[in-house]
Protein backbone atom coordinates (compact mmCIF):
# COMPACT_ATOMS: atom_id res chain seq x y z
CA UNK A 1 0.00 0.00 0.00
CA UNK A 2 1.39 3.10 -0.99
CA UNK A 3 1.85 6.36 1.49
CA UNK A 4 -0.82 8.14 0.03
CA UNK A 5 -3.29 5.57 1.04
CA UNK A 6 -1.68 4.39 4.30
CA UNK A 7 -4.38 4.31 7.00
CA UNK A 8 -4.06 6.81 9.71
CA UNK A 9 -1.35 6.21 12.25
CA UNK A 10 -1.97 9.92 14.14
CA UNK A 11 -4.49 12.38 14.41
CA UNK A 12 -2.42 14.78 12.24
CA UNK A 13 -3.01 12.17 9.29
CA UNK A 14 -6.48 12.81 9.37
CA UNK A 15 -6.15 15.74 8.29
CA UNK A 16 -4.29 15.15 4.95
CA UNK A 17 -7.31 12.67 4.28
CA UNK A 18 -10.01 15.72 4.89
CA UNK A 19 -7.93 18.05 2.69
CA UNK A 20 -8.95 16.32 -0.77
CA UNK A 21 -12.69 15.91 0.26
CA UNK A 22 -13.98 19.47 0.98
CA UNK A 23 -13.48 22.92 -1.63
CA UNK A 24 -10.50 25.48 -0.63
CA UNK A 25 -12.79 28.22 0.97
CA UNK A 26 -14.55 25.53 3.21
CA UNK A 27 -10.91 23.89 4.07
CA UNK A 28 -9.95 27.58 4.89
CA UNK A 29 -13.27 28.08 7.06
CA UNK A 30 -12.68 24.73 9.07
CA UNK A 31 -8.60 25.45 9.38
CA UNK A 32 -8.36 29.32 9.87
CA UNK A 33 -7.80 30.91 12.88
CA UNK A 34 -7.95 34.75 13.80
CA UNK A 35 -5.58 37.53 12.19
CA UNK A 36 -1.84 36.04 11.92
CA UNK A 37 -2.86 32.45 13.24
CA UNK A 38 -0.37 33.16 16.28
CA UNK A 39 -3.22 32.02 18.94
CA UNK A 40 -3.89 28.94 16.77
CA UNK A 41 -0.14 27.85 16.41
CA UNK A 42 0.48 28.62 19.98
CA UNK A 43 -2.73 25.72 20.67
CA UNK A 44 -0.47 23.25 19.75
CA UNK A 45 2.98 24.68 20.34
CA UNK A 46 2.15 25.13 24.14
CA UNK A 47 2.04 21.48 24.57
CA UNK A 48 5.35 20.70 23.26
CA UNK A 49 6.72 22.92 26.78
CA UNK A 50 5.54 20.61 29.01
CA UNK A 51 7.37 17.54 29.89
CA UNK A 52 5.99 14.15 31.34
CA UNK A 53 7.26 12.21 34.70
CA UNK A 54 6.68 9.14 34.88
CA UNK A 55 6.27 6.42 37.21
CA UNK A 56 7.70 2.96 37.48
CA UNK A 57 6.78 -0.36 39.41
CA UNK A 58 3.02 0.36 38.96
CA UNK A 59 0.14 -1.97 37.99
CA UNK A 60 -0.83 -0.35 34.74
CA UNK A 61 -1.94 -4.04 33.58
CA UNK A 62 -5.37 -2.81 33.36
CA UNK A 63 -6.06 0.71 31.69
CA UNK A 64 -9.52 2.64 32.72
CA UNK A 65 -10.20 5.71 30.87
CA UNK A 66 -14.01 5.75 31.70
CA UNK A 67 -15.24 9.28 33.52
CA UNK A 68 -18.38 10.98 34.66
CA UNK A 69 -19.47 14.19 33.98
CA UNK A 70 -22.76 15.23 35.59
CA UNK A 71 -23.44 12.03 36.76
CA UNK A 72 -23.17 10.84 32.78
CA UNK A 73 -20.80 7.82 32.28
CA UNK A 74 -18.70 8.24 29.57
CA UNK A 75 -16.22 5.92 27.92
CA UNK A 76 -13.21 7.99 27.57
CA UNK A 77 -12.15 12.18 28.68
CA UNK A 78 -12.43 13.24 25.14
CA UNK A 79 -15.49 14.65 23.54
CA UNK A 80 -15.87 17.18 21.06
CA UNK A 81 -16.11 20.56 20.92
CA UNK A 82 -19.16 22.55 19.42
CA UNK A 83 -18.16 23.68 15.68
CA UNK A 84 -21.06 24.82 13.52
CA UNK A 85 -22.43 23.47 9.89
CA UNK A 86 -20.85 19.62 10.08
CA UNK A 87 -22.60 19.62 6.78
CA UNK A 88 -20.06 21.64 4.86
CA UNK A 89 -17.61 18.22 5.21
CA UNK A 90 -20.41 15.36 4.96
CA UNK A 91 -23.72 14.86 3.79
CA UNK A 92 -25.01 13.39 6.89
CA UNK A 93 -23.33 16.57 8.70
CA UNK A 94 -24.32 16.73 12.71
CA UNK A 95 -25.77 13.32 12.75
CA UNK A 96 -23.05 11.24 11.30
CA UNK A 97 -20.77 12.58 14.10
CA UNK A 98 -23.39 12.00 17.07
CA UNK A 99 -23.19 8.54 15.66
CA UNK A 100 -19.41 8.07 15.63
CA UNK A 101 -18.98 9.71 19.07
CA UNK A 102 -21.77 7.05 20.24
CA UNK A 103 -19.91 4.34 19.01
CA UNK A 104 -16.78 5.34 20.71
CA UNK A 105 -18.24 6.50 24.17
CA UNK A 106 -17.65 10.02 23.78
CA UNK A 107 -19.87 13.29 24.69
CA UNK A 108 -20.61 15.28 21.78
CA UNK A 109 -21.04 19.16 22.45
CA UNK A 110 -23.64 20.05 19.83
CA UNK A 111 -23.37 23.72 18.10
CA UNK A 112 -26.27 26.29 18.06
CA UNK A 113 -25.59 26.59 14.20
CA UNK A 114 -25.76 22.87 13.52
CA UNK A 115 -26.84 22.35 9.86
CA UNK A 116 -29.80 19.32 11.11
CA UNK A 117 -32.06 19.50 13.34
CA UNK A 118 -31.59 19.29 17.09
CA UNK A 119 -34.61 16.30 16.25
CA UNK A 120 -32.85 14.54 14.07
CA UNK A 121 -29.13 14.80 15.82
CA UNK A 122 -30.86 13.67 18.87
CA UNK A 123 -32.52 10.70 16.94
CA UNK A 124 -29.04 9.36 15.82
CA UNK A 125 -27.21 9.71 18.84
CA UNK A 126 -26.57 6.91 21.05
CA UNK A 127 -23.98 8.83 23.62
CA UNK A 128 -24.84 11.94 25.44
CA UNK A 129 -25.72 15.34 23.51
CA UNK A 130 -24.99 18.75 25.25
CA UNK A 131 -25.88 22.01 23.38
CA UNK A 132 -23.99 24.97 22.82
CA UNK A 133 -25.41 28.09 22.72
CA UNK A 134 -24.20 31.98 21.89
CA UNK A 135 -25.64 34.58 23.39
CA UNK A 136 -28.62 36.08 20.92
CA UNK A 137 -29.83 39.78 20.94
CA UNK A 138 -33.29 37.70 20.05
CA UNK A 139 -33.49 35.20 23.88
CA UNK A 140 -36.96 34.38 22.37
CA UNK A 141 -34.67 32.49 19.92
CA UNK A 142 -32.76 30.75 23.05
CA UNK A 143 -35.91 29.97 25.11
CA UNK A 144 -37.11 27.96 22.57
CA UNK A 145 -34.03 26.50 21.83
CA UNK A 146 -33.41 25.14 25.38
CA UNK A 147 -37.00 24.25 25.40
CA UNK A 148 -36.39 22.04 22.27
CA UNK A 149 -33.04 20.74 23.84
CA UNK A 150 -34.96 19.62 27.23
CA UNK A 151 -37.00 17.75 25.01
CA UNK A 152 -35.07 15.89 23.57
CA UNK A 153 -32.69 14.93 26.48
CA UNK A 154 -29.60 16.88 25.56
CA UNK A 155 -28.26 17.27 29.18
CA UNK A 156 -26.13 20.16 29.58
CA UNK A 157 -26.14 24.02 28.18
CA UNK A 158 -22.47 25.16 27.08
CA UNK A 159 -22.44 29.21 26.50
CA UNK A 160 -20.00 30.46 24.42
CA UNK A 161 -18.67 33.86 25.40
CA UNK A 162 -15.91 34.64 23.55
CA UNK A 163 -17.53 35.87 20.57
CA UNK A 164 -19.29 39.23 20.56
CA UNK A 165 -17.77 39.72 17.29
CA UNK A 166 -16.46 37.38 14.95
CA UNK A 167 -12.50 37.34 14.57
CA UNK A 168 -10.80 38.70 12.04
CA UNK A 169 -9.95 35.29 10.12
CA UNK A 170 -8.36 36.50 7.17
CA UNK A 171 -8.93 33.57 4.41
CA UNK A 172 -12.76 33.59 5.59
CA UNK A 173 -12.41 37.42 3.99
CA UNK A 174 -10.28 36.74 1.07
CA UNK A 175 -12.37 34.46 0.31
CA UNK A 176 -15.48 36.23 0.61
CA UNK A 177 -17.01 32.97 2.58
CA UNK A 178 -20.56 32.60 2.18
CA UNK A 179 -22.59 29.44 3.47
CA UNK A 180 -23.14 27.35 0.39
CA UNK A 181 -26.18 26.16 -0.97
CA UNK A 182 -27.89 23.28 1.16
CA UNK A 183 -25.83 24.24 4.53
CA UNK A 184 -28.33 26.37 6.87
CA UNK A 185 -27.95 26.28 10.57
CA UNK A 186 -31.94 24.63 10.56
CA UNK A 187 -32.47 25.31 14.10
CA UNK A 188 -32.65 29.04 14.04
CA UNK A 189 -34.94 31.26 12.41
CA UNK A 190 -33.97 31.71 8.61
CA UNK A 191 -34.47 35.70 9.15
CA UNK A 192 -31.87 35.38 11.95
CA UNK A 193 -29.69 33.96 10.00
CA UNK A 194 -30.24 35.68 6.56
CA UNK A 195 -26.73 37.34 7.08
CA UNK A 196 -24.25 34.15 7.12
CA UNK A 197 -25.90 33.72 3.29
CA UNK A 198 -24.88 37.03 1.69
CA UNK A 199 -21.32 37.99 -0.05
CA UNK A 200 -20.03 40.58 1.83
CA UNK A 201 -16.49 42.46 0.09
CA UNK A 202 -13.71 42.15 1.55
CA UNK A 203 -15.39 40.37 4.73
CA UNK A 204 -17.22 36.87 5.57
CA UNK A 205 -21.08 35.95 5.52
CA UNK A 206 -20.34 34.74 8.77
CA UNK A 207 -18.72 37.67 10.47
CA UNK A 208 -21.23 39.98 9.25
CA UNK A 209 -23.98 38.24 10.79
CA UNK A 210 -22.46 37.90 14.59
CA UNK A 211 -22.15 41.48 14.01
CA UNK A 212 -25.93 42.12 13.83
CA UNK A 213 -27.28 38.79 16.01
CA UNK A 214 -24.90 38.46 18.78
CA UNK A 215 -25.66 40.26 21.98
CA UNK A 216 -22.66 42.35 23.21
CA UNK A 217 -24.55 43.96 25.93
CA UNK A 218 -24.67 40.82 28.38
CA UNK A 219 -23.12 40.81 31.71
CA UNK A 220 -22.52 38.07 34.52
CA UNK A 221 -26.16 39.66 35.80
CA UNK A 222 -27.41 37.87 32.66
CA UNK A 223 -26.80 34.44 33.35
CA UNK A 224 -29.69 34.66 36.05
CA UNK A 225 -31.98 35.00 32.70
CA UNK A 226 -30.57 31.10 31.46
CA UNK A 227 -30.52 29.71 34.96
CA UNK A 228 -34.66 30.96 35.03
CA UNK A 229 -34.74 29.12 31.61
CA UNK A 230 -33.57 25.41 33.07
CA UNK A 231 -32.37 23.08 35.51
CA UNK A 232 -29.71 21.60 33.35
CA UNK A 233 -25.78 22.03 34.25
CA UNK A 234 -24.32 25.10 32.52
CA UNK A 235 -21.09 25.75 31.42
CA UNK A 236 -19.30 28.99 30.35
CA UNK A 237 -17.08 28.70 27.37
CA UNK A 238 -14.23 30.99 26.63
CA UNK A 239 -12.86 31.42 29.81
CA UNK A 240 -8.84 32.15 29.81
CA UNK A 241 -8.69 33.52 33.41
CA UNK A 242 -8.86 32.82 37.10
CA UNK A 243 -10.21 36.01 37.34
CA UNK A 244 -13.82 35.03 35.23
CA UNK A 245 -12.91 31.36 36.65
CA UNK A 246 -13.57 32.65 40.49
CA UNK A 247 -16.46 34.78 38.80
CA UNK A 248 -18.29 31.87 37.03
CA UNK A 249 -18.10 29.83 40.22
CA UNK A 250 -19.52 32.95 41.77
CA UNK A 251 -22.27 33.03 39.84
CA UNK A 252 -23.42 30.07 40.25
CA UNK A 253 -22.88 28.09 37.13
CA UNK A 254 -21.92 24.45 36.79
CA UNK A 255 -18.33 23.98 34.70
CA UNK A 256 -16.20 26.08 32.50
CA UNK A 257 -14.35 25.31 29.88
CA UNK A 258 -11.01 26.76 29.30
CA UNK A 259 -10.96 28.03 25.60
CA UNK A 260 -9.57 30.82 22.83
CA UNK A 261 -12.07 29.51 20.50
CA UNK A 262 -9.56 26.94 18.68
CA UNK A 263 -7.53 30.52 17.58
CA UNK A 264 -10.52 31.68 15.76
CA UNK A 265 -10.53 35.15 18.08
CA UNK A 266 -8.25 37.09 19.61
CA UNK A 267 -4.72 36.53 17.80
CA UNK A 268 -1.94 36.28 20.68
CA UNK A 269 -4.36 35.27 23.37
CA UNK A 270 -2.76 33.17 25.74
CA UNK A 271 -2.82 29.29 24.52
CA UNK A 272 -5.93 27.15 26.17
CA UNK A 273 -3.14 24.95 28.14
CA UNK A 274 -1.16 27.78 29.43
CA UNK A 275 -4.64 29.30 30.48
CA UNK A 276 -5.65 25.68 32.52
CA UNK A 277 -4.11 26.08 35.60
CA UNK A 278 -4.93 29.13 36.39
CA UNK A 279 -8.43 28.22 36.07
CA UNK A 280 -8.54 25.44 38.00
CA UNK A 281 -7.00 26.65 40.71
CA UNK A 282 -9.51 29.74 41.07
CA UNK A 283 -12.81 27.34 40.86
CA UNK A 284 -11.16 25.07 44.01
CA UNK A 285 -13.00 22.05 42.87
CA UNK A 286 -16.13 23.47 42.86
CA UNK A 287 -17.15 22.61 39.09
CA UNK A 288 -16.25 20.55 35.95
CA UNK A 289 -13.29 22.26 34.26
CA UNK A 290 -13.19 21.44 30.53
CA UNK A 291 -10.43 22.75 28.07
CA UNK A 292 -10.15 23.02 24.36
CA UNK A 293 -7.89 23.97 21.86
CA UNK A 294 -4.80 22.40 20.41
CA UNK A 295 -5.54 18.79 21.13
CA UNK A 296 -3.58 16.42 18.67
CA UNK A 297 -2.68 13.27 20.24
CA UNK A 298 -2.88 10.98 23.47
CA UNK A 299 0.06 12.90 25.30
CA UNK A 300 -1.84 16.17 25.06
CA UNK A 301 -5.07 14.78 26.88
CA UNK A 302 -3.14 13.03 29.42
CA UNK A 303 -1.20 16.52 30.37
CA UNK A 304 -4.52 18.20 30.05
CA UNK A 305 -5.58 16.18 32.55
CA UNK A 306 -2.61 16.02 34.90
CA UNK A 307 -2.89 20.30 35.02
CA UNK A 308 -6.47 19.73 36.02
CA UNK A 309 -9.07 19.26 33.56
CA UNK A 310 -11.73 16.89 34.20
CA UNK A 311 -12.33 16.43 30.32
CA UNK A 312 -10.99 17.61 26.78
CA UNK A 313 -12.67 18.48 24.09
CA UNK A 314 -11.49 17.87 20.19
CA UNK A 315 -12.65 19.96 17.43
CA UNK A 316 -10.92 19.89 13.83
CA UNK A 317 -9.33 16.60 14.31
CA UNK A 318 -13.21 15.11 14.55
CA UNK A 319 -14.04 17.79 11.52
CA UNK A 320 -11.23 15.90 9.74
CA UNK A 321 -12.48 12.42 10.36
CA UNK A 322 -15.89 13.44 9.62
CA UNK A 323 -14.76 14.89 6.27
CA UNK A 324 -12.72 11.60 5.15
CA UNK A 325 -15.10 9.37 6.45
CA UNK A 326 -18.25 10.22 7.99
CA UNK A 327 -19.66 8.63 11.17
CA UNK A 328 -16.94 6.05 10.86
CA UNK A 329 -14.23 8.70 10.53
CA UNK A 330 -15.64 10.68 13.58
CA UNK A 331 -15.41 7.08 15.73
CA UNK A 332 -11.52 6.40 14.12
CA UNK A 333 -10.53 9.57 15.63
CA UNK A 334 -12.13 9.66 19.16
CA UNK A 335 -10.74 6.04 18.98
CA UNK A 336 -7.33 7.13 18.36
CA UNK A 337 -7.43 9.85 20.85
CA UNK A 338 -8.17 7.58 23.77
CA UNK A 339 -5.93 4.72 22.66
CA UNK A 340 -2.80 7.23 22.32
CA UNK A 341 -4.35 8.61 26.12
CA UNK A 342 -4.40 4.58 27.20
CA UNK A 343 -0.61 4.18 25.65
CA UNK A 344 0.31 7.27 27.73
CA UNK A 345 -1.05 6.38 30.72
CA UNK A 346 0.82 2.90 30.54
CA UNK A 347 4.15 3.90 30.45
CA UNK A 348 3.61 7.02 32.94
CA UNK A 349 2.64 4.24 35.31
CA UNK A 350 -1.02 5.40 35.73
CA UNK A 351 -4.12 2.86 35.62
CA UNK A 352 -6.66 5.05 36.00
CA UNK A 353 -7.67 8.32 35.57
CA UNK A 354 -7.93 9.17 39.22
CA UNK A 355 -4.17 8.24 39.61
CA UNK A 356 -3.00 11.27 37.02
CA UNK A 357 -2.26 14.73 39.06
CA UNK A 358 0.12 17.66 38.78
CA UNK A 359 3.31 15.76 39.45
CA UNK A 360 3.48 13.87 36.22
CA UNK A 361 3.73 17.06 34.23
CA UNK A 362 7.06 19.39 34.22
CA UNK A 363 6.77 23.17 32.52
Amino acid sequence: MGTQNAAPLRLTDFRDLAAGHVTRPVWDFVDGGSGDERTLAANTSAYDRHRLRPRVLTDVDKIDTRTALFGTALATPVGLAPIAYHRLLHPEGEAATVRGAGRAGALTVVGIFASRTLEDIAEAATGPLWLQLYWLRQRAVLEQLIERAEAGGYEAFVVTLDAKRIGQRLRDMRNGFTLPEGVAAVNVDPAVMAEAHRAHEADSAISAHAEISFDRTLTWEDLAWMRGRTAKPILLKGVLTAEDARLAAEHGVDGIVVSNHGGRQLDNAVASIDALEECVEAVSGSMPVLVDGGIRRGTDVFTALALGADAVLIGRPFLWGLAADGADGVEAVLRMATSELEHTMTLMGTATLADIDRSAVRP
